[in-house]
């Protein structure tokens, strides 16, 4: 059994397979946290909405993808991918604080594109620092 576990083919399905559960559930909870249900505002053509979700999804990818590089177990793996994914959250949390003068979430369920690429790239940009941070 250990030979099997061993093969690479099995190992990248293995992360591929949890990556894939984990990125449902952590979108799931972006959506419980988010005042817009993603997928209805998505398929009502909201752009702003499409890159703030787009920039969750590369961001979380990404953090995995610095975990399984840098983790040899499967439990590892997933143990930084979840710290990363909190701080991803918290980043979320702290751009809506930082910015009192208007609400994120209501700018973003309103189409306004400037403030859904912003939270694109604020993802983007966590990501690649909780990534270097898990390395």
């Amino acid at each position: 059994m250990d030979q099997f576990w061993e093969n690479e083919y099995i190992q990248i399905a293995a992360y591929y397979s949890v990556v894939i559960l984990c990125m449902v559930v952590f979108l799931a909870i972006f959506e419980a946290v988010t005042k817009y249900k993603n997928w209805e505002e998505i398929k009502k053509g909201n752009l702003a909405v499409a890159m703030a979700t787009g920039g969750k999804i590369f961001g979380v990818a990404n953090i995995f993808r610095a975990s399984v590089e840098e983790h040899n177990s499967l439990l590892e793996m997933v143990g930084w991918g979840i710290y990363g994914f909190v701080l991803l959250l918290a980043g979320y949390f702290i751009f809506e604080f930082l910015t009192p003068k208007f609400k994120i979430d209501e700018e973003i369920q309103n189409d306004n594109r400037a403030v859904g690429l912003i939270s694109l790239i604020i993802s983007v940009g966590l990501s690649y620092v909780i990534g270097a941070g898990i390395s």
